[in-house]
């Protein structure tokens, strides 16, 4: 559950503390230690959008410690290739590829989204789940997935991102106020037609992250003392920027939207 922070790496050793695992599977309905916002019920989504089945190669994104990507392969019998830059990351999916017995169909890859390390039209499916709103180089990223795309390819990904036609200073808030690099100025459409993506489905589920964020910030502020050891002097901060990300998305000024795109 990713809240703006850029050190990802960190990120991922905090989300393995017990405390942090339970607040996840009451947020989220999972306990992969993901940093995305995708529940339970938008993976299942992804699996169907994706029509994921035995020998189909699913190539996952910024896949960090495996969500959704592990959960994917294991639901649908697909081949995955985990694909992210924190190492410590990829170390915790390849322990829990190995503890559901996926690891005969999965691949851990340690590379960059900018530059994957793959042969033209590798892969049928591809996902990534709210990597680009944390990553300045959304077209080249795009561009690389369509590229090791094959003919028949579909992808799936989730993005935060400002609502359309805001006000300069409303458009500013959703800056300061999303993950790093929330900046989209031209859109998500003009550079899936960029990078030869044609748009299959849009749909906004802010209501869904409006939920997530309100249930991780009462769970937050349920179990205080123990979270509030875990963030330290940092706890604060982090109580008040989920509440202005909330009310940001309440007032329809930040949002969360999947896009499903085809390569044919």
């Amino acid at each position: 559950m990713n809240e703006g922070c850029c050190d990802f790496a960190g990120c991922y050793e905090r989300t393995q503390i017990p405390a942090m695992r339970e607040l996840e599977r009451d947020v989220l309905g999972c306990d992969y230690g993901g940093t995305s916002w995708t529940t339970l019920s938008q993976a299942h989504d992804i699996a169907d959008s994706l029509s994921l089945a035995p020998g189909l190669q699913l190539l996952d994104v910024g896949s960090g410690s495996g969500w959704p990507g592990l959960f994917l392969g294991s639901e649908t019998g697909c081949d995955v290739t985990l694909l992210d830059i924190p190492i410590n990351a990829l170390k915790l999916a390849a322990e829990r590829a190995a503890q559901d017995k996926l690891t005969d169909r999965v691949n851990v890859i340690a590379a960059s989204g900018t530059a994957l390390p793959f042969e033209d039209s590798s892969f049928g499916r591809l996902s990534h789940s709210d990597v680009l709103c944390c990553l300045p180089e959304k077209l080249e990223m795009l561009q690389e997935c369509r590229r090791v795309a094959n003919k028949r390819a579909l992808m799936h990904f989730s993005v935060i991102l400002p609502a359309a036609d805001l006000s300069e200073i409303d458009y500013q808030q959703a800056i300061e106020v999303g993950p790093p690099f929330t900046d989209a100025p031209q859109g998500y459409e003009p550079m899936l037609r960029e990078s030869n993506w044609q748009i299959v489905d849009r749909i906004d589920v802010s209501s869904e992250y409006q939920r997530s964020l309100q249930a991780l910030d009462d769970g937050m502020n349920r179990n205080t003392p123990e979270i509030r050891a875990i963030f330290g002097e940092e706890f604060d901060d982090h109580r008040q920027h989920r509440e202005d990300q909330i009310a940001l998305v309440q007032s329809g000024i930040l949002k969360r939207e999947v896009f499903i795109a085809s390569a044919d």
